[in-house]
C-alpha cells in the first residue's frame, strides 16, 4: 500500500530526475564540445550529441508531465548504463564519481519504471 505522501514523492522524484536530463539537454545545446570530446575519444561520430540532446529533452519532459513514464524511465536507465561507460576512467576520481552516479540514476529510473508515474501525471 502506498503511503498518503507516496504520489507526491513520486511526482517530486520524477521532476528531480527530469531536471538532470533537461539540464543535460541544455548543456549539450549551449556547449556541445564536452560531449563531442567524449564521443571522439571513443571513436564515435561527434554528431551523436544531437540525438542525445533530443532524447534528454523529450525524456525529461515526459517525466515532468507523466507521459509514458514506465517506458521512458526504462529507456533512461539503459541510457545511463551506456553513457556511464564514457566516464569509466579509473585514474580520474571525478569521472569515476560520474560513472557511479550514472548507475545510481539508472537505479532510480528502474524504480520509477517499476512503479509508474503515480497519481499526479497526465497519464497516471
Amino acid at each position: 500500500m502506498t503511503p498518503a505522501w507516496g504520489d507526491l514523492a513520486t511526482l517530486v522524484g520524477r521532476i528531480l530526475l527530469a531536471a538532470l536530463f533537461l539540464g543535460g539537454a541544455a548543456q549539450k545545446a549551449i556547449d556541445p564540445s564536452a560531449v563531442e570530446a567524449l564521443l571522439a575519444i571513443r571513436g564515435l561520430p561527434t554528431a551523436l550529441v544531437w540525438p542525445a540532446l533530443a532524447f534528454n529533452l523529450l525524456a525529461g519532459l515526459a517525466l515532468v508531465l507523466g507521459v509514458a513514464v514506465r517506458t521512458v524511465a526504462l529507456a533512461l536507465a539503459g541510457y545511463c548504463a551506456v553513457t556511464s561507460l564514457f566516464h569509466w576512467i579509473p585514474g580520474d576520481p571525478w569521472q569515476m564519481s560520474i560513472f557511479v552516479k550514472n548507475w545510481a540514476i539508472a537505479g532510480g529510473c528502474l524504480i520509477l519504471a517499476a512503479h509508474g508515474a503515480g497519481r499526479y501525471a497526465l497519464r497516471p
